[in-house]
């Protein structure tokens, strides 16, 4: 999509439209985020909402971080430790290992 075509008030629009869709576990919509509103938010001439689109991108920044860093730790948890956790580690997996590491 190629913002320059966009009245600024429909940006911040189009901004928290995706901004709030993240919240529904879809980290990725922040990171669509970050990449389209960078240039608006801090390399293009003051405007009127840009404050808030750069405040709200630092935002999808810090969630999209946060969603990374917990996605990678359960996954290294659940990879070191699903063995030990015998029936339960079985039933959160989709497939069952066989043998022990």
């Amino acid at each position: 999509m190629n913002l320059e075509w966009v009245s600024n008030e429909e940006k911040l629009n189009l901004w928290g439209k995706y901004y709030l869709d993240g919240f529904a576990f879809l980290p990725f919509l922040w990171l669509v985020n970050i990449f389209w509103f960078f240039q608006e938010a801090f390399l293009a001439p003051a405007y009127t909402e840009q404050s808030q689109i750069k405040g709200c991108t630092w935002s999808s920044a810090v969630g999209f971080l946060f969603w990374v860093i917990a996605l990678t730790a359960w996954i290294t948890i659940f990879q070191i430790y699903q063995p030990c956790w015998g029936t339960l580690g079985d039933y959160l997996s989709f497939t069952i290992l066989l043998g022990t590491p």
